[in-house]
Order: structure tokens, then C-alpha cells, then sequence
């Protein structure tokens, strides 16, 4: 499946998408508020180095610069006369990240009441997401959501990592579903616009990021988290129009 192949701006709202086939995830900000762990990381890393002159990033650098980007871009825009040595920098920074994660990994607030929802109505489910594999792998393994995922899709497995749709229109394609039945969960500009550009309704999380600037990306609604009486009116309208396919099964 090509960049282009699908990849149209979706107008639809979430009860549009009845039946719903599946729902596909990203990883970090979106599964678990894992961003708060990121920031420290470059944060102390980067001011190790005297990057900055030696200031510490802020929060607004980190969101506009980072959250939510594929590496080789966030290596390229820290170091851009250096690449191998941004590359080995982002490297080591995933290692510290690891080492946090694996001690304290809070799930988004209300994330099993929506896999609840989603495992009732035998839905396929992916996680779609731009961190490194052994990120991937460790932050669901940590919030017990090994099982859950029928397939995970890497951006770094993709020609173009988000925002570009091709990890979105890879899982549509791997899970064997159409976007005009599935939507997206996301909290970087980077992802939805990804999952916009894929043709889907993206729910947008302001689990770290700045409502307006998740606005400017386009999302079918925003949310501050899973249990958000927004979200449960969208799937309560969706189950009204006819639910998932698995009653057609």
C-alpha cells in the first residue's frame, strides 16, 4: 500500500463508522502518560552535554520538537551537523527512558474500560506507534496489554514513520479492515495528523500536549482521557447505529 493509496481526510464522526471493525492505538501519551519520563530523560541528557548552552529544555520544546517524533527526525533536529552523533544520543536516551518506564508506568486514566469495551465486541485492535521496538514491546508488556494487540506496527517498518499515514494504512492493511470502520486513539500533532492523512476519525488525547495545538491537527474529537463523557456518548451513539460486525459474524 502506497503513501498516497487511502490517504484522504476523513469527515466522519465516530458513531459514522457503525459497524465499527477496529481500533488502532498509539503507544506512548496514548496507552500510558509515558511523556513525563521522555522529557526528564532529554531533559537531563541533553543539558549533560551543554546542549542549549547548558539550559534545560522546557516543556514547550520538548511538545513542539519532540512528542511524538520518529527518532531519525528528532536526531536531525537536535544535531543536525552531527547525525551519528545524534542517532547514538537518541539511542542512549531510549535506554534511560527504559529504565524509568520499567519502574513506574501509570495507564492512561480509564484505558481498560475502554479495551473492555473494545474485547466485548471482538474488535481487532493495533498498536501503531513511532517509538523504538523494545520501547513498544516493554511499555504494552507493562500495562498488560501483550495479548490485547493483534499487531503492533513500527514506524521505523513503514517508508515514512508519522506524520505520514503509511503505519496507519500498514495496520489497516496487516489487520485486514477498512478506515471507513475504524478509528484511531492519539495525543501528538505528529499521530493525528498520521491517522487523519490515513483517512480515519482520530481521537486526540491532551494527556500532555496543548489543546490548540492538537486542534490545528484535526481531530474528530478530543478528549482528556478514556473515561472523558465525550468519548462514551460517541460509542454509545456508535453501538445504537449498529455496533461492531461481530453481531454479523
Amino acid at each position: 500500500m502506497t503513501t498516497g493509496e487511502n490517504s484522504v481526510q476523513s469527515k466522519k464522526s465516530i458513531p459514522d463508522l457503525a459497524p465499527v471493525e477496529a481500533v488502532l492505538f498509539d503507544v506512548d501519551g496514548t496507552l500510558c502518560d509515558s511523556d513525563p519520563l521522555h522529557h526528564y530523560a532529554f531533559r537531563e541528557m541533553l543539558q549533560e552535554i551543554g546542549f542549549n548552552n547548558g539550559v534545560p529544555i522546557d516543556e514547550e520544546f520538548f511538545v513542539k520538537n519532540i512528542a511524538g517524533k520518529h527518532n531519525h527526525d528528532i536526531a536531525m533536529l537536535l544535531f543536525p551537523d552531527d547525525i551519528p552523533k545524534g542517532t547514538k544520543f537518541v539511542e542512549d536516551k531510549e535506554a534511560m527512558f527504559r529504565r524509568l518506564a520499567s519502574e513506574n508506568l501509570p495507564p492512561v486514566k480509564g484505558l481498560y474500560k475502554l479495551t473492555k469495551w473494545i474485547e466485548d465486541r471482538g474488535l481487532k485492535r493495533a498498536a501503531v506507534t513511532n517509538a523504538p521496538k523494545p520501547n513498544a514491546e516493554l511499555m504494552i508488556s507493562k500495562l498488560g496489554l501483550k495479548d490485547f494487540f493483534d499487531v503492533v506496527i513500527l514506524g521505523s517498518d513503514c517508508e515514512h514513520a508519522k506524520p505520514y499515514p503509511d503505519p496507519y494504512l500498514k495496520a489497516l492493511e496487516a489487520l485486514n479492515v477498512s478506515k471507513d470502520h475504524t478509528f484511531v486513539c492519539e495525543d501528538s500533532v505528529s499521530g493525528i495528523r498520521a491517522g487523519v492523512a490515513a483517512g480515519m476519525p482520530v481521537v486526540g488525547l491532551t494527556t500532555r500536549n496543548p489543546e490548540n495545538l492538537l486542534m490545528e491537527a484535526d481531530p474528530t474529537i478530543l478528549i482528556k482521557d478514556y473515561e472523558d463523557p465525550k468519548l462514551w456518548a460517541a460509542l454509545e451513539e456508535l453501538d445504537k447505529r449498529g455496533g461492531s460486525f461481530k453481531t454479523a459474524a
